[in-house]
C-alpha cells in the first residue's frame, strides 16, 4: 500500500541535524528537479522581496520566510515526520505509535511537496515555505513542472498495490494515476453530516478534513491492515468503523469515496 499525504503548512521553526543532501533524499530520481526548483527558490527568495513575495503567494508578514528559503543549503534539517506539524500530522501523531506501525507508516507515506516533489518520513529536509501554487522564474508553476517530473516515479513507488490518496487538490493536480494504477487508486474525500431542519445535511469540512484523514492513517497503520487491492483498502476502512459512501468513478480514473463523520 502507497498512502500520498499533503504537506502542512505549519512546520518546526528549526531543524537540528546535518545541511541539507539532495543526493540522500528517498526517490532519487528526483534529484535533478529538486536541485533546480530549491536553486529558483534560493534564488527568488535572495532577490526582490515584493517580487518574491509574490512569485510565492507570501504576505508582507511572512518576510521572514525568505531569509530562510535563501538559506536551504546551509540549514540544518529534520526528519519530514518530525517537521511537518500541521492538524493532519498532529491527528497522526506517529510518536506514538506502536514500534510496528512506524515502520509501517515510514516504509508506505509519501508526502507530497511544491519544493522536494514528494518525501518520505525519514527524509531530512530543512524549515521551508514553497507552496504548490508557487510560480519561481525559470520553473514556471510548480504543479505543472512537478506534473511532468513525478508521473513516472510515483507510478513506479505505487508497485502492484493499492494507493490511498489523501492530498488535497492542489497537491493532487501534480500527479493523477493512470491506468491500472488508477485502478487501484482511492481518494477520500471527508464529509461532516449534519441535522437541519430534520434532514441529514452532508458538507465538506476543512481544519477537520485534515484531523480526519490524520486519524485515518493513524488507525490503519494501529491495525496493521494489509489491503492488497483498492476492494481491500474501502473494506479495511469499514472494519476500522468509518462511514464510506463510494461515489461512481469513470473507467480508468481513481475511485472516489466519501468518508462521512457526524461529530467534529
Amino acid at each position: 500500500m502507497l498512502i500520498l499525504l499533503p504537506p502542512s503548512e505549519g512546520k518546526a521553526d528549526a531543524g537540528t541535524g546535518r545541511r541539507l543532501d539532495l543526493s540522500r533524499l528517498s526517490l532519487p530520481e528526483l534529484t535533478p528537479a529538486r536541485e533546480e526548483v530549491v536553486a529558483a527558490l534560493a534564488a527568488v527568495s535572495a532577490g526582490d522581496e515584493e517580487a518574491a513575495l509574490a512569485a510565492l503567494g507570501l504576505s508582507p508578514g511572512q518576510r521572514g520566510e525568505l531569509r530562510r528559503n535563501a538559506r536551504l543549503r546551509e540549514a540544518a534539517t529534520a526528519p519530514a515526520e518530525r517537521l511537518y506539524t500541521g492538524v493532519l500530522y498532529e491527528a497522526l501523531d506517529l510518536a506514538t505509535l506502536p514500534p510496528a506501525a512506524v515502520r509501517a507508516a515510514r516504509r508506505t507515506v509519501l508526502i507530497s511537496s511544491g519544493l522536494w516533489g514528494a518525501v518520505r518520513l525519514t527524509d531530512r529536509i530543512p524549515p521551508y515555505r514553497c507552496p504548490v501554487g508557487a510560480k519561481l522564474p525559470g520553473i514556471g508553476a510548480l504543479s505543472a513542472y512537478w506534473r511532468r517530473a513525478l508521473a513516472p516515479v510515483l507510478a513506479a513507488a505505487a508497485g502492484d498495490g493499492p494507493v490511498l490518496d489523501l492530498r488535497s487538490g492542489a497537491y493532487a493536480a501534480t500527479w493523477t494515476p493512470r491506468g491500472p494504477v488508477a485502478d487501484r487508486t482511492v481518494t477520500v474525500r471527508v464529509l461532516h453530516e449534519r441535522e437541519v431542519d430534520g434532514v441529514p445535511v452532508r458538507s465538506v469540512v476543512s481544519h477537520f478534513n485534515k484531523a480526519t484523514k490524520g486519524r485515518l492513517v493513524r488507525d490503519l497503520l494501529t491495525a496493521g491492515a494489509r489491503p492488497r487491492t483498492a476492494d481491500g483498502l474501502v473494506a479495511a476502512l469499514r472494519d476500522l468503523k468509518y462511514a464510506v459512501v463510494e461515489q461512481p468513478s469513470p473507467t480508468g480514473r481513481p475511485r472516489t469515496v466519501d468518508v462521512v463523520v457526524t461529530e467534529l
